[in-house]
């Protein structure tokens, strides 16, 4: 019997549970409480199953998200997460049925683009996507950071508290809807993203740490930061060898930036700061007395974006100068493909097919890792992954695209 992929009725949801945890290495429990909220959460008709036999040995979902991109504009993106296949099923082109029904039905209702966080690099070129933003991570070293934590406490009278997580429920969403205006690559948080965050949420096999969660309110007392951490408890001869594990910290300011680095750095016992992952180009290590004190532990491609209409995509971001260039995308799914005008400039852009000659052509994914600024495109052209046809369009596509400050998402979906 041949494999039915299709979508996931009310009566799938264990039994599709069962082959995400399967899937995700987790253990194969699938809870009422867990049950309940995909219940809450999912939509029907984009989430997808592969059975064998009334048996679920595949899972995918995509879900609508809202994409910032250069300029503080919000697209909305086809964002697909959840993909798994069961060992026992792998190497029959499940995923790529289920990719293919995901992405055309995405382009049939008009979104612009698909996002996801790729588990594995070479998985998803091969669908158009590419890497858009990456992270790094550093390890903080506190007896290097050169912080006295008598003289560590926020500057020009803001404040910092801790927060319970009903608190953070109510105060997070405003803050993160500001802090992701300012953040090319942020995403949208669904509904019950902050009850999980938070801990209010819970799943039996997917235990969660406490954690513990600062606020950091301005002099004029709004909210300008949000940080959450655990503390991995570890003594040795008597002697504290603690370790604050950073899951997130978002800010709309520098100085609230700056505060809660210099707090989480002066914590009593705590000897390291693991800060998860940051923008690439993050100002952290500059807020330390010695900024070798942070070392990287890890740099890594994030979030990947297929683009679904070129046009839209890039009228909606904007661009230092006022410029035109002609691109020549190919994309052997038929999504996206085309050559287009860009007519660019800081007032407003303007993108259409056209017959012109291409200046620069270049396969969809790679228009993808363009698109947020974050790799210039002679870059690319030196990998052989992007082709001039006019001399100087390289530096047109430098000029127009790529951005001072790179893109960043914190978030995993």
């Amino acid at each position: 019997m041949s494999l039915e992929i299709r979508t996931v009725h009310d009566d799938d949801i264990p039994g599709w549970i069962l082959a995400l945890s399967t899937g995700l290495l987790r253990p194969p429990v699938v809870s009422a409480e867990e049950i309940a909220h995909r219940r809450a959460d999912y939509e029907p008709t984009r989430t997808q199953g592969a059975f064998d036999r009334g048996r679920c040995v595949a899972t995918f979902r995509s879900f609508t998200q809202e994409l910032t991109v250069v300029g503080g504009a919000r697209l909305v993106s086809d964002a697909v997460s959840n993909v798994t296949v069961s060992p026992t099923h792998r190497r029959r082109g499940v995923l790529s049925r289920m990719m293919e029904r995901d992405l055309r039905a995405a382009k049939e209702r008009g979104d612009a683009v698909s996002s996801l966080i790729a588990a594995e690099y070479p998985i998803y070129g091969r669908f158009g996507y590419g890497p858009a933003t990456w992270t790094t991570s550093w390890r903080i070293d506190v007896r290097r950071a050169g912080i006295d934590p008598r003289h560590a406490g926020p500057e020009s009278g803001g404040r910092i508290d801790f927060a319970s997580p009903e608190e953070v429920c109510a105060l997070g969403p405003a803050l993160h809807d500001r802090f992701r205006a300012l953040t090319p690559g942020a995403v949208s948080r669904p509904g019950q993203w902050w009850e999980r965050a938070t801990g209010l949420v819970r799943f039996p096999n997917q235990p969660s740490p406490e954690r513990q969660h600062v606020v950091y309110r301005s002099p004029s007392g709004e909210v300008e930061g949000l940080a959450d951490y655990v503390i991995k408890d570890r003594w040795e001869a008597k002697q504290p060898q603690n370790t604050a594990q950073v899951h997130r910290l978002i800010t709309t300011t520098p100085a609230a930036e700056r505060a809660l680095w210099r707090f989480l750095c002066s914590i009593d016992w705590v000897l390291h700061v693991d800060t998860g992952r940051r923008a690439p180009d993050d100002l952290l290590p500059h807020h330390l007395g010695d900024p070798r004190a942070a070392a990287v532990q890890e740099h890594a491609d994030y979030l990947w974006l297929r683009p679904l209409d070129v046009p839209r995509l890039l009228a909606a971001r904007t661009y230092p100068v006022s410029d035109s260039l002609v691109l020549e995308v190919e994309d052997r799914a038929g999504l996206a493909g085309g050559r287009f005008l860009l007519d660019a400039g800081p007032d407003g852009a303007t993108c259409a097919p056209t017959t012109r000659s291409a200046d620069l052509t270049l396969d969809v994914g790679e228009l993808a890792t363009l698109y947020l600024g974050d790799t210039p495109a002679s870059r690319l052209a030196a990998l052989g992954r992007v082709h001039e046809e006019r001399p100087g369009a390289l530096r047109t596509a430098d000029t127009l695209l790529h951005t001072a400050r790179r893109p960043w998402c914190p978030d995993i979906f």
